[in-house]
C-alpha cells in the first residue's frame, strides 16, 4: 500500500493504486460534476422516482399510479434538457415548491466514498477545483450546505448560469468565456454519458467518465470512454 501525504492538518489516505487513468502531468485545473461524480445519485433517484411523485399524488389528491402517468411524458420530453434540472421549471409544472420537498429527504444527500480524499488530494497539489453542474442554484446551495463541501472549489458553475446544458455545445463556449482556461490542460469528470461526450467534443484535455454514481445503483455503461468507477479511481495525484 502507497501513503500520499496531503498538506499539513490533512489525514493520510492510503490507496493502493500504483497508476492513475489520468495524467497528472498534463493537468492544471480540474472540472468535477456535482450529483454521482463527487455527490451520492441515490438523493436524486430517490427524489424524482419516489419522493416527488408521491407528494405530487398527495397534493393532487391522485392515486400514485396516475401521478406517474401524468409525469414520465415531462420527464422524457425534457430529459437532458436545461428545464430537467430547473427547479423554476417544475415548480410551474407540479405546483410545488421543489426545494423544499428536497429539504424532506435531505439526510439522503452526502459525498460518494472516496470523494472527499480526492477533493483533498487535489486541493493539496495545489490545482484549482472547479464545480461544474447542471443543478439549479437552490438545489447547489442545499447540498454545499449540507456537506460542507464548497470551501473546496475556486468557481461554482450552474448551466443555468449560461442557459445552457452542459449537454450543448454552447454552454463549454460560454464557460470558457466567463472563467479562461487552457482547456488542453484540463480534467471533467461527469457520470452523464452525452455530458461526457459534449466535453470530449469540445476539446477538454481529458475526460473522465464515472460508472458507478448511485452507491445503491448499478453500473452506467460509457462506451469507448475513459471510465472510473468513482473519483478514488483517480488517485494518486502527481
Amino acid at each position: 500500500m502507497a501513503s500520499y501525504r496531503f498538506a499539513p492538518g490533512l489525514p493520510i489516505f492510503e490507496h493502493p493504486m500504483k497508476h492513475t487513468i489520468v495524467d497528472w502531468a498534463q493537468i492544471d485545473t480540474v472540472m468535477l460534476d456535482m450529483d454521482g461524480t463527487i455527490l451520492d445519485l441515490h438523493f436524486d433517484n430517490e427524489f424524482w422516482t419516489q419522493h416527488l411523485p408521491r407528494r405530487y399524488a398527495e397534493h393532487h389528491q391522485l392515486g400514485l399510479d396516475e401521478s406517474n402517468k401524468r409525469l414520465a411524458p415531462v420527464f422524457s420530453e425534457n430529459a437532458g434538457q436545461l428545464n430537467w434540472y430547473c427547479t423554476d421549471f417544475w415548480a410551474d409544472i407540479t405546483g410545488l415548491d421543489i426545494i423544499a420537498l428536497k429539504h424532506e429527504i435531505a439526510e439522503l444527500i452526502g459525498p460518494l466514498p472516496g470523494a472527499l480524499e480526492f477533493l483533498q488530494a487535489v486541493q493539496a497539489s495545489g490545482r484549482p477545483i472547479w464545480l461544474v453542474t447542471n443543478a439549479h442554484r437552490g438545489s447547489v446551495d442545499l447540498k454545499l450546505q449540507r456537506t460542507g463541501l464548497g470551501h473546496y472549489f475556486e468557481h461554482i458553475v450552474s448551466s443555468h448560469d449560461f442557459g445552457y446544458a452542459k449537454e450543448a455545445p454552447e454552454f463549454w463556449q460560454a464557460l470558457v468565456k466567463a472563467f479562461p482556461v487552457q482547456r488542453e490542460r484540463a480534467l471533467f469528470v461527469d457520470d452523464s454519458p452525452a455530458v461526457v461526450a459534449a466535453a470530449v467534443d469540445y476539446g477538454i484535455g481529458q475526460v473522465v467518465a464515472l460508472s458507478h454514481p448511485d452507491s445503491r445503483g448499478g453500473v452506467r455503461e460509457h462506451g469507448h470512454n475513459v471510465v472510473g468507477e468513482r473519483l478514488v479511481d483517480l488517485l494518486p495525484v502527481g
